[in-house]
């Protein structure tokens, strides 16, 4: 069973606004085993509007679509549904009825032009909305030789949306015997190889048709692997995946960090609260971005202790103790310069570890020059470097992962 969601709106179609009802709606359906297949934007316009529901009925068994409900000229939804399904815009008597009390209710006087919220599709059903005018529409669209499709529109804003689902669609979709069945996704998160490597170690998990399926892809250069089953229950579903769980993180060992919504930072905290260990952050290129996510992540109070943004070579002496004539000998952006910030900053604050970040070099995309990092411990100095070399929007989030993994590393070895 398939599902399309729609979003109507010229400031969805622009660009003003970001359309988040979809990501919504999608998980929603999801979670009652409805596979979203489609997603479609359009603008306010009558001609493509009609189109496009025509094309969402016809390809999808079930169609949600948010937006153009309200009393405005550019509020087209219901002439749109009226044409694409043939049906004459009748008047709904009960949905009139709840508009006045509301208006009653909060004391204002009810525009003449909102009576045209109360038009629906002959045939349809209407959704109630407690706290708006905006009322919603259920309409089964026959279909021939096939199952009707079953049709909901909602209000764009979001809260009414929220409600009217929960209060309504998601019922209706179980009665009729759609939503049976859950889907739940399972994320696996990697760092320190790109997707192309990561497939390569994996034994043709990400193959079309395979159950459960397994997707890849990057964001801020995290990879997620999701794993996606479908069962009777939240449990069986989970069943399903864990043994694809298992062989991703035997391929891959430590460049698996974590699952769900963890993150490197989430993970270099708990390891320190787990080994009681405490550490501070020394960076330059990085500008206080490793700090600022290991201090945002839960239980980092007594295990961070602090960071210190390095700006020019002046800090690097008189806070960090690095000697000028290092500088000047091998740069600020050189291993020996992270190595000695690392192991100032362990002793600026007193902390077990010490991690720090090289100043950046200047990126040059045809001769990619490193990046240092360098973790102190209380066993010595660890360093690692890396091309400079990646997108230039994402170069100090890769560096910033960079650091965490370094720590996420050596505290997962430690004792």
């Amino acid at each position: 069973m398939h599902a399309e969601i729609i979003s109507i709106g010229d400031e969805i179609a622009s660009g003003q606004l970001l359309d988040t009802n979809s990501q919504w709606l999608s998980q929603r359906l999801g979670e009652l085993g409805i596979h979203v297949l489609y997603h479609a934007t359009v603008g306010d316009e009558v001609a493509a509007g009609v189109a496009v529901f025509r094309q969402a009925i016809d390809r999808a068994d079930v169609v949600v679509a948010t937006g153009g409900l309200g009393p405005t000229a550019d509020d087209l939804t219901r002439e749109v549904l009226a044409q694409a399904t043939g049906r004459g815009l009748v008047r709904d008597d009960e949905a009139l009825a709840h508009i006045r009390r509301l208006f009653a209710r909060r004391g204002w006087p009810m525009p003449e032009q909102n009576e045209v919220q109360a038009m629906l599709p002959g045939g349809s059903r209407l959704i109630p909305n407690p706290h708006g005018t905006a009322p919603g529409i259920a309409m089964d669209v026959p279909r021939e030789g096939r199952s009707p499709c079953r049709l909901f529109v909602l209000p764009g804003v979001p809260a009414e949306m929220v409600e009217m689902w929960h209060e309504t669609v998601a019922g209706a979709l179980r009665q009729v015997g759609e939503g049976g069945r859950v889907i739940r996704h399972r994320l696996v998160k990697c760092f320190g190889a790109g997707e192309s490597r990561i497939e390569s170690m994996l034994p043709d998990l990400i193959r079309r048709g395979r159950i459960p399926r397994v997707g890849i892809t990057a964001s801020k250069t995290t990879i997620i692997l999701r794993i996606t089953a479908e069962g009777a229950t939240e449990q069986e579903c989970f069943a399903a995946t864990e043994p694809t769980v298992a062989t991703i993180r035997q391929c891959l060992g430590e460049l698996v960090f974590g699952e769900g919504e963890i993150e490197l930072e989430d993970v270099v905290v708990r390891l320190l609260g787990e080994r009681r260990r405490t550490l501070a952050v020394a960076e330059w290129g990085t500008a206080g971005r490793v700090t600022h996510a290991l201090r945002s992540a839960a239980g980092a109070e007594g295990r961070v202790l602090g960071g210190i943004a390095v700006a020019d070579n002046q800090i690097l002496e008189r806070v960090l103790d690095v000697p000028p004539a290092l500088v000047a000998k091998h740069s600020a952006a050189s291993a020996e310069v992270a190595e000695a910030m690392a192991v100032g900053v362990r002793g600026r604050f007193g902390a077990d570890y010490g991690l720090a970040v090289s100043r950046f070099p200047e990126f040059d995309e045809a001769q990619p020059k490193p990046v240092f990092f360098a973790l102190a411990t209380p066993e010595g100095v660890r360093a690692k470097s890396l091309p400079f070399a990646s997108h230039p929007a994402i170069l100090d989030i890769f560096c910033a992962k960079t650091a965490l993994n370094l720590a996420r590393l050596e505290l997962s070895r430690a004792e």
